[in-house]
C-alpha cells in the first residue's frame, strides 16, 4: 500500500529536533471502501457480485474480490495460478481510468456534506474532523454519517476512522474489527503512536525499507519509531525520514482538499426513441453547443472527450474519442455520428437510441490554445484542414501511420484514424514496438513502405535470374535489376547489395510462407528492400 508523495516532504518538518515541541495535531477522518476496484470493475462488467472476481495487471493479480481470496487467490499471483486455484474465476484488465471514473459520484456526495475532501486514492478519502464534528455532534458521529453517504452512493461496507494524523486514520479504517459490525474506529487524541506501534512495516508501502530493517531485526512501526530521527536520516535519507515519521504518527502532511471540478457533462434524452444516425446527430447539435459553451465558461477546451450511447434495450455503447487540438461543437456531433454509424448501416441502427451523454475525459486551459495575433499558424491549419476532409469521408478515411511491432515492414506500418490513440495508447504501441522480434529488419527504417509491393526482376552479368538455393545462398551475384514501373526499358545497375536474410513466418500454420530478404543500391544511391517469395523477388520499400 503505496502513500501518495511520500518523498515529498516540507523541510520543516525535517528540520525540527526532536525536542522542538510538536504542532498540535490536526483531528483526520478517513473513508475506506474495501475492494474498491473490484466493486467499480465487477459493476462496469456486469458481472454477480457473489462471484470471484480478479484485476489483472501485468500478468499478475492486482485486487481480487473476497470470495476469490477466499479459495486463495491474492494480490500478486500469476493469472494461470490464480485460475488453477478457482476455475470460475472472472478476470478482466485493470483499468485505471475507471477506478476514478466510478469513485467520483462518492466524491461530490461526501463533498455534499462536508466540503474540503482530499482524494488519497479511489476508494480512499481524507477530510479534516472539526467541522463535521462540530455539526453531527462529535467525531464518531460525523464519520459515521458519512460513512453511511458513501454507502448510499455506491461504496459499500465503507469503513472510518479516526486519528491525529492521515496515515493513522487510514490505518484505523483498515484495521480489523474490534466488534462485529464496527464501522468506525477512533483513535483517541494523542494516542496515534501507540496505536501505530504494533502494526508491520509493510503498511508503509516501502518492501526495500522494510526488507533492510527486518534484516537489522526492526519488525513493527514502534522498532522503527524508536530510532532518532538523526539515524534513520543519515541512514535512508529524506523519504526514509518521512516513514519514520508516519511510523511514530508525526504525519508532516495535512489535508488539502481538491479542486472540485465543473460538472461538464451534457445529455440528450429522445422520446420517441432515434433510429437513423443521421436524426440523432442533428438532434445533438444542441447539446453538443452546450457541452462547448461549459467548457469555454470554465475557461477550459477537451481534448478527450467520452460518449455514451443507451438504446431502448439498455445496452450502452461508449467509446472515448481523442483529438489532435480540442473538441468544438462540430467535431463533437462528427464523433456522435461515427460511433453510431460503426459496423452497422449508417441509415439505421440495430436499435432506437433513447439517451446519448458526454462528458470531457482530458481537458486543458483554454489560453494553452487561443489563437496567435496575426491568425492561426499552418499547424492549425493544416489540423482544421484534416479535420474538414474527415468529416466529409469519415473517421477511417483520413489516418495516421505509426510504426507497431512485428517481423515484416508491413506489419509494423499501424494505421490510425487522425486525432485517435492507438488501442491502448501510444505507451502501449511503444511496448509491442520494443518486444524482441526476431527476423525484423534492423534499424533505421526505409523512408517509403509501398503500400502494394512491386514485382523487380534481379539479374546476374550473363542475364540470369538470381534465386536462392536450398542452402540459402544467392544462385549468382546481382548485376542489373528493374522494377514494374521499368519494365520494356533498360536495368538500372546494382553498385551494392547485402544479403540474403531468411524469414519464416507463420511457421506453425498450413500458410506459413519462407522468405528471403535482400538490399540493393542503384546508381541514383536508393537503396531497395526486396523480398523474395516463391521464387519471385518483391519491391517492398525504398529508403533514399
Amino acid at each position: 500500500m503505496g502513500l501518495p508523495n511520500a518523498g515529498v516532504v516540507r523541510a520543516d518538518a525535517l528540520s525540527r529536533g526532536a525536542g522542538l515541541p510538536e504542532p498540535p495535531p490536526t483531528r483526520t477522518i478517513v473513508l475506506w471502501c474495501p475492494d474498491w476496484p473490484v466493486i467499480a470493475a465487477a459493476r462496469a462488467a456486469g458481472a454477480p457480485p457473489e462471484q470471484p472476481f480478479a484485476l489483472i495487471a501485468k500478468g499478475l493479480v492486482f485486487a481480487s474480490s473476497a470470495s476469490a481470496r477466499q479459495v486463495g487467490v491474492v494480490r500478486g499471483l500469476r493469472v494461470r495460478e490464480a485460475q488453477a486455484r478457482c476455475t470460475d474465476l472472472v478476470t478482466q484488465p485493470y483499468d485505471d481510468a475507471l477506478d476514478h471514473r466510478a469513485f467520483e459520484p462518492v466524491i461530490r456526495a461526501i463533498e455534499a456534506a462536508a466540503p474540503g475532501v482530499e482524494v488519497l486514492r479511489p476508494g480512499t478519502i481524507a477530510l479534516r474532523a472539526r467541522g463535521p464534528a462540530r455539526y453531527h455532534g462529535g467525531e464518531r458521529a460525523a464519520a459515521t454519517i458519512l460513512a453511511g453517504i458513501a454507502a448510499d452512493h455506491g461504496a459499500p461496507g465503507v469503513r472510518a476512522g479516526v486519528a491525529d494524523t492521515p496515515f493513522a486514520a487510514e490505518q484505523a479504517a483498515r484495521a480489523r474489527p474490534t466488534r462485529p459490525g464496527e464501522r468506525v474506529r477512533m483513535v483517541p487524541v494523542g494516542r496515534s503512536g501507540s496505536f501505530l506501534a504494533p502494526l508491520p512495516l509493510g503498511v508503509l508501502g516501502d518492501p526495500d525499507l522494510a526488507m533492510v530493517l527486518g534484516r537489522l531485526g526492526l519488525t513493527t512501526l514502534g522498532d522503527f519509531a524508536a530510532l532518532t530521527d538523526e539515524q534513520v536520516r543519515d541512514r535512508f535519507g529524506v523519504p526514509g525520514a518521512f516513514l519514520h515519521r508516519l511510523a511514530g504518527g508525526r504525519d508532516p502532511r495535512e489535508v488539502s482538499a481538491r479542486d472540485v471540478p465543473p460538472d461538464l457533462e451534457v445529455q440528450a434524452s429522445f422520446e420517441p426513441p432515434l433510429d437513423r444516425a443521421d436524426q440523432i446527430a442533428f438532434a445533438f447539435r444542441r447539446s453538443a453547443d452546450e457541452f462547448a459553451a461549459k467548457l469555454r465558461a470554465a475557461g477550459l477546451v477537451a481534448t478527450t472527450i467520452r460518449v455514451g450511447i443507451v438504446d431502448e434495450r439498455d445496452v450502452l455503447l461508449e467509446r472515448v474519442w481523442a483529438h489532435p487540438r480540442w473538441f468544438d461543437a462540430a467535431d463533437v456531433v462528427d464523433r456522435v455520428r461515427w460511433q453510431l454509424a460503426g459496423g452497422v448501416d449508417p441509415t439505421g441502427l440495430e436499435a432506437p437510441v433513447t439517451t446519448v451523454v458526454l462528458e470531457p475525459v482530458a481537458v486543458d486551459d483554454l489560453a494553452n490554445h487561443e489563437r496567435g495575433l496575426w491568425g492561426s499558424g499552418p499547424d492549425e491549419r493544416v489540423h482544421h484542414g484534416l479535420a474538414r476532409v474527415q468529416g466529409m469521408v469519415g473517421h477511417d478515411g483520413v489516418v495516421t501511420p505509426r510504426i507497431g511491432g512485428g517481423r515484416t515492414l508491413a506489419e509494423r506500418i499501424v494505421l490510425v484514424p487522425w486525432g485517435d490513440t492507438p488501442t491502448g495508447g501510444e505507451r502501449a504501441l511503444a511496448v509491442v514496438r520494443d518486444r524482441p522480434w526476431p527476423g525484423r529488419l534492423p534499424g533505421p527504417p526505409p523512408a517509403t513502405v509501398l503500400e502494394r509491393p512491386r514485382p523487380v526482376d534481379v539479374v546476374t552479368a550473363d542475364g540470369g535470374s538470381v534465386d536462392v538455393d536450398d542452402r540459402g545462398t544467392l544462385t549468382g551475384e546481382p548485376e542489373r535489376f528493374r522494377s514494374e514501373g521499368d519494365r520494356g526499358g533498360r536495368f538500372a545497375p546494382v553498385t551494392a547489395w547485402a544479403g540474403p536474410w531468411p524469414l519464416v513466418v507463420r511457421w506453425w500454420e498450413s500458410g506459413g510462407r519462407r522468405l528471403h530478404r535482400l538490399q540493393l543500391v542503384d546508381a541514383d544511391g536508393r537503396a531497395w528492400y526486396l523480398v523474395l517469395a516463391d521464387h519471385r523477388w518483391w519491391a517492398e520499400a525504398i529508403a533514399t
